[in-house]
C-alpha cells in the first residue's frame, strides 16, 4: 500500500517524465513543421526554376533564328525535334524581350504562355509590368483582372466603330436580329429592284431620318 508520502515522491519522479514527453512532441511538431515549410519553399523555387528555363530557352531560340541562315535554323529544329513547336517560344521571346528571366522568375510558367500567346489582348498588362518593382503571378493576376473589368465597363456603351490598319475608322452596324426579319427582307428586295449597295440604302435612311428629326421633313397624311 504506498503511503500520501510514497505518492507524492512518485508524483515527483514521473513528472520530468510527462514534462519531457510534451517537449518531445513540441520538438516533432516543429520540425515537422519546418520539413512542410520546406518542402512547400522547394516547390515554388522549383516552379520559379522552370518559368526561368522556359524564358532562357525562347531568347536563346529566338537568337538562333536571328543569327543563323533559314537552313541552319531548321536543321537546328530538325535535330532536336522541335519542328512545330518553336512559335510558342518565339512568341514568349517576343512579348517579353524587355526583361530578362529573373525579372518575371515568380511568374508561373501557365500566366507566361497566356500572356505570349494573347500578346496583342494583353499588351497593355506586359507595357505595365515595366512600371512594377516587384512582378510575381499575384501583381500579374491583378493586371489581368483590372483589364477584363475597364473591358467590361467599356463595352456596356455600344459603338460602331472599329479601326482599321492605316488607323483610319469606319462604322459598323451589329446584326439586326428580329422575329419576322422585315428589316433585312426590306433591304435585299430595296437591293435586288434598285441595284444599290446595303451601304448606299442605310446612308439614305439615315440622312431622311435626321432631316425629319430636324424638322425638315413633314409627315403627310395620304387623302386618296
Amino acid at each position: 500500500m504506498m503511503t500520501p508520502l510514497q505518492g507524492i515522491v512518485a508524483a515527483q519522479v514521473n513528472s520530468p517524465t510527462i514534462t519531457q514527453s510534451k517537449f518531445e512532441k513540441s520538438t516533432e511538431h516543429k520540425a515537422n513543421r519546418a520539413k512542410s515549410v520546406n518542402a512547400e519553399n522547394l516547390t515554388f523555387q522549383r516552379l520559379t526554376d522552370v518559368t526561368k528555363a522556359i524564358l532562357h530557352h525562347a531568347f536563346w531560340l529566338a537568337e538562333q533564328k536571328n543569327k543563323l541562315s533559314l537552313q541552319d535554323y531548321k536543321k537546328l529544329l530538325q535535330e532536336q525535334g522541335w519542328q512545330g513547336e518553336e512559335k510558342k517560344y518565339l512568341k514568349i521571346a517576343a512579348a517579353f524581350q524587355k526583361f530578362s528571366p529573373q525579372d518575371i522568375a515568380q511568374v508561373e510558367p501557365r500566366t507566361i504562355y497566356q500572356l505570349a500567346e494573347n500578346s496583342k489582348k494583353y499588351q497593355k498588362v506586359i507595357n505595365r509590368l515595366l512600371d512594377l518593382s516587384i512582378i510575381n503571378q499575384e501583381s500579374v493576376r491583378g493586371l489581368i483582372k483590372k483589364q477584363r473589368t475597364s473591358k467590361t465597363a467599356r463595352y456596356e456603351k455600344p459603338s460602331i466603330w472599329r479601326r482599321t490598319k492605316n488607323g483610319g475608322r469606319y462604322c459598323q452596324i451589329p446584326p439586326i436580329h428580329e422575329p419576322n426579319e422585315q428589316t433585312g427582307v426590306i433591304l435585299q428586295r430595296m437591293m435586288d429592284e434598285e441595284g444599290l449597295s446595303a451601304q448606299n440604302i442605310v446612308a439614305e435612311a439615315i440622312a431622311l431620318r435626321q432631316a425629319y428629326k430636324a424638322g425638315q421633313l413633314v409627315r403627310t397624311e395620304d387623302h386618296n
